[in-house]
């Protein structure tokens, strides 16, 4: 049974192989494939298996042929012609602006309580130093809450409490502005009419399905 195995792993692998090459091969820019992400993904689906011949201990790294579903299936690759993942996209894109803006907010104020924290409890508590006190201002403000470190004194543990109460308010603030530009592309891919202001027509639609009147020639 252990022989079949090896046999169909390694049967899999040549011919994922070849795909590769070929592939390679009758690309007008093969450059543009080698380092595209299904590239990768064909790259890397096929490389575990030689390297587990070549170099003891790397067995282990088979697991990354589990890639290979990716290519099989093509998730990532459907999701563009879906109405569903090009709205996600859409709204991941207008809003990366602002999420860049709350991380670097997020990053400051994380220093800010690493540092404070750092001078209430001090390095008999645990809180050794300011980058150790950082990761415990993360592992807080995210509610994981490891345990690893914990603060002592009433003070550090009320800064600890406001942390935790802090971290439920921030969790939310990235899902919000996504979520508000979903919600905006989602309106702004229907014609909304004018005189009854129903916003349930598509963007080729020329006249209002529920009052009869015409629709504006722009999407608003």
């Amino acid at each position: 049974m252990v022989i079949y195995c090896i046999v169909w792993s390694w049967g899999i692998t040549i011919v994922f192989s070849l795909e590769y090459f070929l592939r390679i091969w009758v690309y007008g820019r093969p450059i543009k494939y080698i380092f595209s992400f299904f590239g990768i993904i064909d790259l890397l689906a096929a490389l575990p298996t030689y390297f587990s011949m070549l170099f003891v201990g790397t067995q282990y790294l088979a697991t990354i042929r589990a890639l290979r579903l990716l290519r099989v299936f093509r998730i990532l690759k459907l999701t563009k012609y879906t109405q569903a993942g090009s709205l996600i996209v859409k709204a991941l894109h207008a809003s990366r602006q602002k999420i860049v803006v709350f991380l670097y907010a997020v990053v400051i104020l994380v220093i800010l309580i690493g540092s404070f924290m750092y001078t209430v409890e001090g390095a008999e508590n645990g809180f050794t130093s300011i980058p150790k006190s950082i990761y415990w201002g993360i592992v807080t403000l995210t509610t994981v809450g490891y345990g690893d470190i914990s603060p002592q004194t009433e003070l550090g543990q009320f800064l600890a409490s406001l942390v935790m109460i802090m971290g439920y308010a921030i969790i939310a603030v990235p899902t919000g502005i996504v979520s508000a530009e979903m919600l905006k592309g989602d309106i702004e891919d229907y014609k909304i009419c004018n005189h009854c202001k129903s916003m349930s027509h598509a963007k080729d639609a020329h006249y209002c399905k529920i009052c009869g009147h015409q629709l504006p020639e722009n999407i608003t």
